[in-house]
């Protein structure tokens, strides 16, 4: 079994756990795939992790990878789009970080999830990932998202922002900013503007304002084959665009164009609880004590 390891920053708190859990998968006959940068920051000969082999980005990552294991919390697990891509590896996100919303299991809770993983006992969920294109995206930039694309004020004035969809105009929001979503990103930015929860698997994308100074804008649901079309226009002439945790600065009117990405993610579960476990574990839906 050929399993990629990626993490971010481990707390020196986290460093003999993540140790102990490789080398519970090394000595179960899996061959280790690091991500290099990870493993020359992790090195410490307190815990020595297990030999090897290495990947730099999605151009060197072996498509024979049977999984792919990132370690930290929800941006550890967005940033392990960028690496995989359209690989069709799953991934799994194993929480050492606090919220976790979009990991598949708490590194806190033991090695289950180690002999889940080894009997083949786990789902498989296809997560929509979000495309970006226009010209002012730099290059070696990724332009996929799979929670959501969001175009920000860079000032303190309000933005105006130009949304097509379809070849059709809608009216513009003068808003802070504007969030497109997918299912598995309205649970993060978009819920936090007051956008709609969309059950994964959901043929949908979300448009959600940002603080709109339109009283009679409300969020949007439009079908996932949409070809949505964005530009703004502020006093200072550009705006931020943010794709997940990676943002780029562009300029007043400049179109970017947002579609489905040819590929989804895939996603491993452990639960069989699921999204709605999630939402009832991590996001504490429907907590009330008339329900105990």
């Amino acid at each position: 079994m050929n399993i990629a390891i990626f993490a971010r920053q481990i707390g020196d708190q986290w460093k003999k756990r993540l140790t102990d859990i490789l080398k519970e998968l090394d000595n179960r006959g899996a061959k280790l795939i690091y991500h290099k940068p990870f493993y020359l920051d992790f090195q410490d000969d307190t815990f020595p992790v297990p030999e090897g082999f290495f990947f730099t980005d999605s151009t060197d990552l072996p498509c024979s990878t049977d999984f792919f294991l990132c370690f930290g919390g929800d941006g550890t697990f967005l940033e392990s789009l960028t690496l995989v891509l359209d690989k069709d590896i799953p991934v799994a996100g194993i929480n050492f970080g606090r919220l976790g919303f979009l990991t598949s299991t708490d590194a806190a809770e033991g090695n289950d999830w180690i002999d889940l993983l080894f009997e083949n006992r786990f789902k498989i969920e296809k997560r929509g990932v979000l495309a970006v294109n226009s010209p002012m995206i730099p290059a070696g930039f990724c332009n996929y998202a799979l929670n959501e694309v969001s175009f920000q004020r860079r000032d303190p004035f309000m933005l105006s922002v130009h949304v097509k969809i379809n070849g059709k105009m809608l009216p513009p929001y003068w808003s802070d900013g504007l969030v497109l979503s997918s299912p598995t990103g309205s649970t993060a930015y978009s819920l936090s503007v007051g956008g709609p929860i969309a059950i994964p698997g959901v043929k949908a994308l979300i448009l959600a304002p940002i603080s709109p100074h339109n009283l009679n804008v409300r969020p949007l649901v439009v079908s996932d084959d949409s070809v949505i079309e964005i530009y703004t226009e502020s006093r200072l002439k550009e705006a931020i665009i943010s794709l997940d945790n990676r943002s780029v600065v562009i300029p007043d009117k400049e179109i970017v164009t947002i579609t489905k990405a040819h590929f989804t993610l895939n996603y491993l579960s452990f639960s069989n609880d699921g999204f709605i476990g999630a939402l009832k574990e991590k996001l504490m839906w429907g907590q009330d004590k008339r329900n105990n």
